[in-house]
């Protein structure tokens, strides 16, 4: 990133230039992403769908992602431009470390996606923004963490739980009632089916578990073992039985009045 900076500065995709067009730009759009954080460490996940205007333009993308050993980003937004993000991403961690012998640290790494986010500010004013999740084990303070973001970089870390697209509003009211800080690993991912569930529910752009095609949210855990990915057999399970369990109650588990 350096290097383009000093010497090829239009290559960074937040310096490239869009030929003037009439409207908005239609690209395939990720949507929905969640993470909640348990007594071991994270669990970062989202749907499947990507959408262009009030079209479904695939139904099995990938949007979350290992930036490293010990995190993960989650993307929404403009899908092109958050995959190519995450990947110079990645590269810039691995560069870092290979230069300098040591990963940075968490709340770094957070810092450095930060700035690429605020780069690809004049794309996100034409209509083409990439708005990821950023979430990890902090091997220093021994629990995992989560941070969002804006359009213009800007950095937030959530305690608990956070979603980002354009079904979090309904994710989040999900999380709200079924997070607790006692979470099992099993249970916070049972947890984040649950809220893009709900999320699939109420808004269009969001795809929920799908069981005639065996397409299932991405599901990812960080602890101080590493990032690993659940594998398609251990979500379906998990994916059947909330789907099951919708059967009997359609709005999902109540939270318990105090």
């Amino acid at each position: 990133m350096d290097f383009l900076s000093a010497h090829a500065p239009d290559q960074l995709p937040g310096n490239r230039a869009l030929p003037p067009v009439e409207g908005a730009v239609q690209a395939p759009h990720g949507t929905t992403i969640v993470a909640i954080a348990f007594s071991g460490g994270v669990v970062l996940a989202g749907d499947r769908r990507a959408t262009m205007g009030n079209v479904i333009a695939q139904r099995d993308i990938e949007k979350v992602f290992p930036a490293d050993e010990f995190s993960a980003v989650g993307i929404a937004g403009t899908a092109g431009l958050a995959t190519e993000m995450v990947k110079l991403f990645q590269l810039e961690l691995e560069h870092f470390e290979k230069v300098e012998g040591s990963t940075l640290s968490l709340e770094g790494k957070a810092n450095r996606l930060s700035t690429m986010i605020r780069s690809n500010l004049g794309m996100a004013l034409q209509g083409l923004a990439v708005v990821p999740l950023f979430a990890g084990y902090d091997v220093e303070r021994r629990k995992g963490r989560i941070f969002s973001y804006d359009v213009t970089g800007g950095r937030s870390e959530e305690l608990g739980f956070a979603g980002v697209g354009s079904g979090s509003v309904f994710a989040r009211g999900s999380l709200k009632k079924l997070y607790r800080e006692d979470l099992s690993e099993q249970q916070a991912a049972t947890v984040v089916i649950q809220a893009l569930y709900d999320a699939a529910d109420d808004d269009s752009a969001t795809g929920g578990p799908d069981m005639t095609r065996r397409i299932y949210p991405v599901v990812s855990v960080i602890t101080e073992d590493g990032y690993r990915r659940l594998g398609e057999e251990e979500v379906s399970e998990l994916a059947r039985a909330v789907y099951e369990g919708r059967l009997q109650l359609p709005n999902g588990p109540q939270a318990p009045v105090s």
